[in-house]
Order: structure tokens, then C-alpha cells, then sequence
């Protein structure tokens, strides 16, 4: 039974190999500290954050998230070591709340390896700080017990790593902070919430495969605590004894690890996530025959309208993927663990290393590991396939917006008269299955730049690349996106500027130049550079002043206040010290007021310029024009292959598309 703990209780730990689950309603820094007798840290080495996430006996994740697995053994920790402080605190210059008073109490669980919990706290009553000692592991008489801390620190990391005796902690905490920022540059911002009635629903036929649920629970209050032992808002399930890939948990609450009922709907929602979208009925799928799965349907969502629909239940499908692998592979590092302590256990008797007993234990050990292992794939190709079907559903319904460059709908394609709320700009994959693509959708006006990397050693594919066939390959992805922008605007509402120091993109940029949709032709050499920055530049400073003010009438006649995207090619050559200022300037402020970046670079050609350039890197999604494992989720955290999308061979509905807009253009008279 789950120990509930409040501040200052202890509970005596039955186990030594742990994982600690920390449930919290916005993206938290997680580490840990190692402590001695007197609960002194030696020194950085016994300090595991996302810059340096490894210890001997212990490991914690690389990045920020609302959702961390922190490993942990007891008996292999270093020699001295006593304690162990879990430690939480919030970002730090990412645009997130400063406060742990603004965003929902966090919630951290201590389970063994199967996700059975063996105690919990929720860390109650913060409000200025930043940064807090969640909880700790001490040994005491020969047992490790767990204490429930919740000791807030206002003054933030530092001012906790100095309470923990850590020299320098000013700077260990920049350390950290540095760390996070990267990794939460290369993770895909997570979508807008949804409401409970706005979460994606399926439908079964409650086949013998699925598991009984308890009855559902009473309505929740206004502002539930995060609780990762649930995995739907109206259905517990009971743990399954012999299938530890459904443990319950935050990154295990996939389609694998939901309740069901006979005659009712699945909901993939996490219980806690706090939502916000209209509560429309979605399209619901035909009745399925008894012992038949129920067809998935397009818009299996909810939304205003049926773009909306389909944005959140891709959204729903990218979260149900990553859940439902991470169900996977942690019962797969549950079934290694496990055969190890059988072993463990059968070897350390001296009787058992002579003779056949000892092979007999290993045989037996290794068996059970694979029927687990194999009872989890089962499992999780169930839900690949279903994720499968509803992909095959979804693809051929997406609008324009959402589809990719071989979809039928871009030939029959109209110049819309609204924004829509989001933009396909490649794909996504895991290694479980490659063929299960995701499509990758960003919000509309663009929140933050895109950087097309056209290095060699942007990934593996890229280095077995010749130079110059992978910098047009990056000019080229850099053009569709463009085209696909200026297609889903209406006629006029957005404009693209292009530099071309060199001009080394003529062949790539030739269908936009073609088709007459540039606000001017390409800029080339340092003067060219110089007047588009500076004109953008000026753009950004009135309309910054104007939205202060509050005096948008006051903008001049001749500024064109629709959306803006700059193409820069071949960064940094013919950038000057005061270009690569106002390039960052435009970067930072730019997305605020409608100008957006779209950049293709190496970042090893701008090494000279060293950490000056760090933060422009940061502020850029960074997408390649090849396959590439370097996207991270927003729930879990995998590695995500990003597949740029790719006119068909011979197709010319890139030129059409081009075609469509510049002459909506000439009909509204833009």
C-alpha cells in the first residue's frame, strides 16, 4: 500500500532499486544530490543534473519536462554516500513561470521498478521560490528510508545547491541552467491545453485483451494535484501482475495503460493535465462488431472547427506514440533488471556455481526476461497498430496546411481567406516503427524561427553527404517551407525577403523568384544584407511602439503590417559584428510582432564568433533537410527521427502552388 507522506514523514524502503516519478503541470529541472553522513556533498562529481545526468548508482534526465524518471540504486552508489536529495527547480531565461506558486503542486512518487509505488508527496503550499528539495533517501541502521523534505528556496538553484554545501554554486547552477536551455531547444513545443471534454476518445469493443476497470472516481476539485498513479479522467485500471509495461505512471500512460469498459469509450487523457478548448462533439467512428476493434475516424477530437479537430488529435496521436513506447521500454529495462536479480540471487550461493544448478538458474532467468520482454511488444504492437490505423484515416483528411507535399489535396489547393492554426513542416518517427510517421505541426504566426542546419555533422546521413548537394538540399526544404507559408495565408497577409549574400541559392530560390511572390529580389552582398535587416529592424521598433502605446493608427501608411518571414542563406558570410546584432534583435523580438526568421546555416562556419551566437541557436527550431534523430518530445523526452518533407520526383505542385498565390495577389490587388 502507497505511503502518503506530508512534510517531514519518513517511510522505510523496501527495495534498493527505485525509480522516483515526478509529476508536475509544467516542464521542472530535476537532479540529485549525494550527501555523506552529516548530508555534505563532496563536491560536483556527487551532483547528477541534465548537464552531467549520470552517477554511479544513479541517473536523472537530460532535460526539462512535467514528466521525469529518476533511477536509482542504492547499492551501487558511491562509497561514502548516505544520502540522496531529490532536488526540482524551475527554468531559468526560457519564458516560463518563475515561481512554483504559479503552476500546479508538483508530485513525486517513489516506486520500485514494476511502477509500484511505494510512497508519495505532494509538494504543497510553495509560492516565491524557484527551486525545492522534494524528498530524500537516507540510510539509517543499515536501511534506507524515504523523508518527505518540500524545503522551497526563493533565491533558486544557487541558493539550494549552497544550502547543500556545494561551492560555487553560482556558478554550477549557470552550469545547469545552460544544459536545460539546450535541451529544451531541441524539444518540440507541446500544443495549447485541452479541456477533459476536448481530450481524443476511442472506441472499443472491450475484447477479452483488455483489462476490468474500477469504477469511476468522484468528480475532481478545480485544481487537482498531478497524480501518476491514474491514467484516465473517468477509469482506473488495476495493475497487472505478470505485464509490468502497464505499470501506472506518467510516461507509461499510453494507449497500453489505459482502462477500459465493455460499453463506454477510452480516454487517453492524463487525469491531471490542466485543459482548455470547446467542448464540440467529435465525429464518432460506425458501431463495431463484437470482437472486431472499432474503425478510427478523422477528427477523432474536439474543436470549433474541423481543422481544430485534427490538429488535436495529432497532437493526441504524437502523445499516445511517445507514451506508449516509453510503457515499452521501460518494461523492457524491467525485465533486464529483473533476470539480474534472479541471477543475482541464484549465484551468490556458492552451491549453485558448481554443476548444472548454476546453468539451470541462468536458462530460467533469461526466459522469464524474454516472455516479459515479449508480453510488452505484444502490447505495444497492438497499440502500433492501432495508432497505424488511425494514421491511415487521418493522413488523406488533413487540409492543405497539414498535409504533406504528396497529398492530393495541394493540386485542387485554394488561397485561403484565414490563418489556419497550424503548419506541417516534416515528420516524425521513433525506431519501434519507422513507418508510423507523425506529421510535425507548428502554430501559426510562428513563435519562434526555424534554423534548416546544412552541416555535415548535423547528423550521419548528412556526413556521408557531399557539401554543396547538402547545402542546396537545406536552401530547397528552406523554399517549400517558405511556399507552403505564403500559401495557407491569405492573399497579402504575409510576405518573404530573402538574403543571399553570395548569391549561391539562384537554383533553389528559382520558383519563388519565378513566381513573383518575393517582397524583393534576393539580397545580395554586405549592402544587400544591410537594407533588409535594417528594414525589418525599423519594422519591429514601430510596431513595438505602437502596440505600447496603444497607437496603432499612428503606424506609417507605407509599412506593410502583414506577417514577415526573412530567408537568410549561407549565415554568417556577409554578416557584419552589427548584421549578426540585428539578426539576434530580430530573432528575440521579432516573433512578437510578426517577423519571422527561417535560417540556413553551419554552425561550424559561425565558430568564430563563440558563445555571442549561443542564444540565437537556442531561440531556433532546428530541423534538417535530411533524416535526422534530434527532436525531443514534450512528454517523455525520446529522441524523434525528423523526416523533411519532399516534393514528389517530377511533380511540379510546388510551382503550382506558387502559381495559385501569386495570382490570388494580382486578384485582391495586392
Amino acid at each position: 500500500m502507497t505511503a502518503e507522506l506530508v512534510r517531514g514523514q519518513n517511510h522505510t524502503l523496501p527495495q534498493t532499486r527505485l525509480e522516483i516519478r515526478v509529476s508536475a503541470g509544467t516542464p521542472v529541472v530535476a537532479g540529485a544530490t549525494l550527501g555523506d553522513e552529516q548530508g555534505t556533498v563532496r563536491g560536483i562529481e556527487w551532483i547528477a543534473h541534465p548537464g552531467s545526468p549520470q552517477l554511479p548508482g544513479l541517473e536523472v534526465s537530460q532535460q526539462a519536462a512535467a514528466d521525469h524518471r529518476l533511477a536509482v540504486d542504492l547499492e551501487a552508489l558511491p562509497t561514502g554516500a548516505h544520502r540522496v536529495t531529490v532536488l526540482l527547480a524551475l527554468p531559468v531565461g526560457v519564458g516560463g513561470p518563475v515561481r512554483f506558486g504559479a503552476v500546479p503542486a508538483p508530485f513525486v512518487a517513489v516506486t520500485g521498478l514494476d511502477g509500484t509505488e511505494i510512497a508519495s508527496f505532494t509538494l504543497t503550499d510553495l509560492d516565491a521560490e524557484s527551486a525545492v528539495s522534494a524528498l530524500e533517501l537516507y540510510r539509517r541502521q543499515d536501511a534506507w528510508k524515504v523523508r518527505a523534505v518540500g524545503q522551497g528556496y526563493a533565491g533558486g538553484l544557487a541558493a539550494m545547491l549552497a544550502d547543500q554545501g556545494v561551492t560555487e554554486p553560482a556558478a554550477l547552477a549557470g552550469t545547469i541552467q545552460e544544459a536545460v536551455t539546450r535541451g529544451l531547444a531541441r524539444s518540440v513545443a507541446p500544443p495549447p491545453p485541452r479541456t477533459p471534454e476536448g481530450d481524443r476518445v476511442r472506441h472499443t469493443t472491450g475484447s477479452a485483451d483488455h483489462r476490468p476497470t474500477a469504477p469511476p472516481p468522484a468528480p475532481e476539485p478545480p485544481e487537482p494535484l498531478p497524480d501518476p498513479a491514474a491514467t484516465g479522467p473517468s477509469h482506473t485500471t488495476q495493475p497487472h501482475t505478470t505485464q509490468p509495461h502497464t505499470a501506472p505512471g506518467p510516461a507509461a500512460a499510453g494507449p497500453s495503460a489505459v482502462g477500459t469498459s465493455a460499453d463506454g469509450p477510452i480516454n487517453y487523457a492524463h487525469p491531471r493535465r490542466q485543459h482548455a478548448a470547446p467542448p464540440s462533439p467529435p465525429p464518432t467512428a460506425p458501431p463495431a462488431q463484437p470482437g472486431q476493434p472499432a474503425q478510427p475516424v478523422a477528427g477523432d477530437a474536439t474543436g470549433w472547427s474541423m481543422d481544430e479537430r485534427l490538429y488535436n488529435q495529432i497532437w493526441g496521436m504524437f502523445e499516445d506514440l511517445a507514451r506508449a513506447v516509453a510503457a515499452y521500454r521501460s518494461a523492457v529495462d524491467f525485465a533486464e533488471s529483473r533476470m539480474d536479480q534472479e541471477l543475482d540471487r541464484a549465484l551468490s550461493d556458492p552451491r549453485n556455481r558448481i554443476g548444472g544448478a548454476g546453468d539451470r538458474a541462468r536458462e530460467a532467468a533469461r526466459a522469464k526476461r524474454d516472455e516479459l520482454a515479449s508480453r510488452a511488444r505484444e502490447a505495444l504492437d497492438r497499440d502500433l497498430a492501432q495508432l497505424a490505423a488511425e494514421a491511415a484515416v487521418v493522413e488523406p483528411a488533413l487540409p492543405p496546411a497539414y498535409a504533406g507535399w504528396g497529398n492530393p489535396v495541394w493540386h485542387a489547393h485554394r488561397i485561403p481567406m484565414e490563418i489556419p492554426m497550424a503548419l506541417r513542416i516534416g515528420d516524425l518517427h521513433l525506431p519501434e516503427r519507422t513507418d508510423l510517421r507523425i506529421p510535425l505541426l507548428v502554430r501559426l504566426p510562428l513563435e519562434r524561427g526555424i534554423w534548416v542546419d546544412s552541416g555535415r555533422a548535423a547528423s550521419e546521413a548528412a556526413a556521408l553527404m557531399d557539401t554543396d548537394r547538402l547545402r542546396r538540399l537545406a536552401m530547397e526544404t528552406a523554399v517549400a517551407h517558405a511556399a507552403r507559408l505564403l500559401a495557407v495565408y491569405p492573399p497579402g497577409e504575409f510576405a518573404v525577403h530573402v538574403i543571399d549574400p553570395a548569391g549561391s541559392a539562384a537554383g533553389p530560390l528559382a520558383p519563388l523568384v519565378e513566381a513573383g511572390v518575393l517582397a524583393g529580389p534576393p539580397a545580395a552582398g554586405p549592402g544587400g544584407v544591410a537594407s533588409v535587416l535594417a528594414h525589418l529592424t525599423r519594422r519591429v521598433d514601430l510596431v513595438q511602439m505602437a502596440v505600447r502605446a496603444r497607437a496603432a493608427d499612428s503606424l506609417p501608411p507605407d509599412l506593410d503590417t502583414g506577417e514577415q518571414l526573412l530567408v537568410v542563406n549561407d549565415f554568417p558570410h556577409g554578416f557584419d559584428d552589427r548584421a549578426v546584432t540585428q539578426l539576434r534583435y530580430l530573432a528575440d523580438e521579432g516573433p512578437a510582432v510578426g517577423v519571422h526568421l527561417l535560417m540556413v546555416a553551419d554552425r561550424e562556419e559561425a565558430s568564430a564568433y563563440g558563445p555571442v551566437l549561443d542564444p540565437l541557436w537556442r531561440s531556433l527550431l532546428r530541423i534538417t533537410p535530411v533524416a535526422d534523430s534530434h527532436l525531443a518530445d514534450p512528454w517523455v523526452g525520446h529522441a524523434w527521427t525528423y523526416e523533411p518533407l519532399t516534393v514528389p520526383p517530377g511533380s511540379r505542385v510546388l510551382e503550382q502552388v506558387l502559381a495559385a498565390v501569386a495570382e490570388a495577389r494580382r486578384a485582391a490587388g495586392r
